[in-house]
C-alpha cells in the first residue's frame, strides 16, 4: 500500500462529529439608504450605478458612455434596446469574443458588497456575462421604487433567490480586476473592463 493510500484511508476513517447549521436569525447589517450605499461600494470596486427613467433614460445614459458610443459590436438582451449582435443567430459562443459592449438583465443587487445577481434565464449564451469588453446590467423597478431592486445584505439576497429550474447564476461586483501582479491593481485583467449598473424606474 502506498503512502497515498495510507493517507486516504486515514482521512476516510476520521469521523467528524455532526454539528447543527448556524441560525439565520441574526442581526444582519442594515443601511439607512441601501441605494446610496450600493452606489458608493460599487464605485469603490470600479463600477458605476445610475438611476434612469424608462428605456429612453437608459438609452440616454448609454449615450454618455464613450465605450458604448464607440463600440463596434454590441449585444442587448433588453426589450426596446437594440444591439447589432443577435445571440439567437450565434451558434458557437466563441464567436462572441469580439463583443465590445453588452447590455444584460439583472435580478437584484446587494448594498453590502455591490454584488448584482445575474442568471442566464433570458440569455442564450452565458459567456456574454463575462467576455465583453464592457458590461451594463439593468435592474428593472416596475413599481418605480428603487429600494425594491436592492437588498441590504447577503442574507437577504439568498432569501430572494428562486430555484424553479436548473440554470446558471452568479453574483457580479464591479469589473474584472486583479492585484496579484506586483501588488498593482489591474482593472479588466480577466474580463470586463467596466461595469455599469442601470436601475430603471
Amino acid at each position: 500500500m502506498s503512502s497515498k493510500d495510507d493517507i486516504l484511508k486515514a482521512v476516510r476513517n476520521q469521523m467528524v462529529p455532526a454539528v447543527d447549521l448556524p441560525s439565520m436569525q441574526q442581526d444582519w447589517i442594515q443601511y439607512d439608504d441601501p441605494v446610496a450605499h450600493f452606489g458608493d461600494v460599487l464605485a469603490a470596486v470600479g463600477g458605476t450605478a445610475v438611476v434612469v427613467e424608462g428605456i429612453d433614460g437608459l438609452a440616454e445614459a448609454l449615450g454618455d458612455i464613450p465605450a458604448y458610443v464607440e463600440a463596434k459590436n454590441t449585444v442587448s438582451c433588453i426589450d426596446g434596446l437594440m444591439g447589432n449582435v443577435d445571440l439567437d443567430r450565434v451558434d458557437d459562443p466563441h464567436h462572441l469574443e469580439n463583443v465590445d459592449f453588452a447590455i444584460l438583465p439583472a435580478e437584484f443587487a446587494v448594498a453590502e458588497n455591490a454584488a448584482v445577481w445575474v442568471s442566464d434565464a433570458a440569455i442564450r449564451h452565458r459567456v456574454v456575462l463575462f467576455i465583453p469588453q464592457h458590461i451594463g446590467l439593468v435592474l428593472h423597478c416596475p413599481s418605480g421604487q428603487v429600494e425594491e431592486a436592492i437588498v441590504n445584505n447577503m442574507a437577504e439576497a439568498y432569501q430572494r433567490l428562486v430555484w424553479q429550474a436548473n440554470h446558471f447564476g452568479c453574483f457580479v461586483s464591479g469589473p474584472s480586476k486583479t492585484a496579484d501582479i506586483e501588488q498593482s491593481l489591474v482593472i479588466g485583467a480577466h474580463g470586463a473592463r467596466s461595469l455599469h449598473v442601470f436601475i430603471v424606474l
